[in-house]
Order: structure tokens, then C-alpha cells, then sequence
């Protein structure tokens, strides 16, 4: 490994990857969704990028534990209590695999991301 093996999200060339959820997860809104997973670990179980969301509200179920930090926009977390959280430009925090819920965005919300899942 060297200086070359260095991600520098700045200078990544990653194509992104659009999606929506899928439709029997959308509560409302169309929340199409782009990501630049930057970084993928040779196990397979780590993986860092910049994730982009438009305004919608899906139903979301972590299986990898994922911290985070919005960069602009902002988004409600709300939990399968109804519980939530208001995160936005300047928020960091990490959501724990197993967290269920609805992740809302209420203005076009952009975060980077790192990601670990578990191998079972």
C-alpha cells in the first residue's frame, strides 16, 4: 500500500448509483436517491461514500451499523415508536444495525457516509 491507495472523496471518480427505494417502502414523495460508495474494504465489510436524497419519506431497516454526517439538507429520523430526530448541515452521529423506522427528507439532504455490516 501507498499515498496512491488513498480515497480522497474530493478527487474520486466514482459514477454514481440512482435509485428509489422501493415503492412499497415510499410513504410519500418521490425520494430518488444517488450514492458514490468511494470506498469498498477488500472483506467486504466497509464501505464510505457520499449519499444524496430528494424530498420524500421511506420505511428504512439498518442492518449495517452506519455513521453519519449531513453536509446539507435536512432529514427526521423517526423510529418504529414514532420517536424522532431532526438532523441537518453540521449534524454527525452514527445509527446502529437493527435500527427501524423512516428516515424522511424534508430538503434535498446530502451526507457522507462509513458503513461496517457484520459478517453472520
Amino acid at each position: 500500500m501507498n499515498i496512491q491507495d488513498v480515497v480522497d472523496f474530493s478527487q474520486a471518480k466514482t459514477e454514481p448509483e440512482r435509485y428509489k427505494p422501493d415503492q412499497a417502502k415510499i410513504l410519500k414523495g418521490d425520494p430518488e436517491q444517488v450514492v458514490y460508495n468511494h470506498y469498498n474494504s477488500p472483506c467486504g465489510q466497509l464501505n464510505a461514500g457520499v449519499w444524496e436524497g430528494a424530498v420524500g419519506q421511506w420505511l428504512v431497516n439498518f442492518t449495517e451499523h452506519e455513521y453519519c454526517e449531513i453536509v446539507q439538507g435536512v432529514s427526521v429520523l423517526r423510529d418504529s415508536d414514532g420517536n424522532s430526530k431532526t438532523v441537518r448541515a453540521g449534524d454527525r452521529f452514527v445509527i446502529p444495525a437493527g435500527f427501524r423506522g423512516t428516515w424522511e427528507v424534508l430538503e434535498t439532504c446530502r451526507k457522507i457516509y462509513v458503513a461496517f455490516e457484520q459478517k453472520a
